[in-house]
Order: structure tokens, then C-alpha cells, then sequence
């Protein structure tokens, strides 16, 4: 099966799943590490997730996957914490995450670099912005954003 629709599949089902559990799904991954398959599912909750949280959900939503059985080949399912440099995928996160140390990844070098890390200071439908720590303010196309992750500094 498409890994777009895996992904989507599994989304399906574990938004509620999260949500009556009361955790954030951050983000679905499915992908191929060597010969296996790994369907990769983060969470996360204000003050952090635990092992009991992730043992509950991964059973919820193999139960459920195993029900409607979408998935025809082996795989790992696996759940955890997005750790702590999670991407940030949706306008939501971003939002969340104003104020806080971000690393930004390109498409194509802008203003000769292909990667800030910065202090986000705003979002648009187009446009974020942050504060560089070697270019100062910079207004950056979502265009050509090919990802964004907190930073982990040390």
C-alpha cells in the first residue's frame, strides 16, 4: 500500500484515539528501515508522555489497524515522544511555538544559507519569521520550506 495512504489510514484512526486519551498526535510515519517496514506514530501531551501512554495508545490502535487491516504487508508498529528537537508540521504547532528556538530547512539557499536556527517571532499563510542568530530578522517563504524542528540547545 502507498505510504500516503498508510499514513492517512492511521491518522484515521488514531485522532480519536488520542484524543480520548487525551494526547496530541504529532505525527504518522511510515517508512522502510533495511528490509522492515515501520509504522511510526507520535504523541505528546503538556509535561511529556510515558511509557504507560505510549503501551496504551500502541495497543488501541493495533487493535484497531488489526480490525480493519488496511495494511497487507509486516511492519513495526512503533509509538513515542517526537523527542525534543519534534517537527512542527501545521500552523498550530507553529503557533505553539512562538517565542521558541527553531532550526529551518530549505528547498534552495536563501540569503546563502539553506538552514536558519532562530527564535520564531511569527507566522503568515506565506511567511514565517524568525530571528536569526547570524542574520537577524528574516522573513522566510513557506514556499520553500522543506522542514521545521525545534532546536536543541546545549
Amino acid at each position: 500500500m502507498d505510504k500516503n495512504k498508510v499514513e492517512s489510514i492511521t491518522k484515521e484512526i488514531a485522532i480519536p484515539i488520542s484524543e480520548d486519551m487525551d494526547l496530541d498526535l504529532v505525527d504518522v510515519e511510515y517508512v522502510k528501515e533495511g528490509s522492515h517496514m515501520y509504522l511510526r506514530v507520535y504523541i505528546d501531551k503538556p509535561g511529556g508522555i510515558s511509557i504507560e501512554d505510549c503501551q496504551n495508545i500502541s495497543q488501541k490502535i493495533s487493535e484497531k489497524l488489526d480490525e480493519i487491516d488496511p495494511i497487507k504487508e509486516n511492519y513495526f508498529l512503533e509509538v513515542s515522544s517526537p523527542g525534543l528537537d519534534r517537527p512542527l508540521k501545521t500552523d498550530e504547532d507553529l503557533n505553539k511555538n512562538i517565542g521558541k528556538d527553531i532550526e529551518v530547512s530549505l528547498y534552495k539557499s536563501e540569503n546563502g544559507k539553506k538552514k536558519y536556527i532562530g527564535n520564531l517571532l511569527d507566522i503568515s499563510k506565506e511567511y514565517i519569521e524568525i530571528e536569526d542568530e547570524d542574520l537577524g530578522k528574516c522573513k522566510l517563504n513557506r514556499k520553500i520550506i522543506a522542514k521545521i524542528n525545534l532546536a536543541v540547545k546545549f
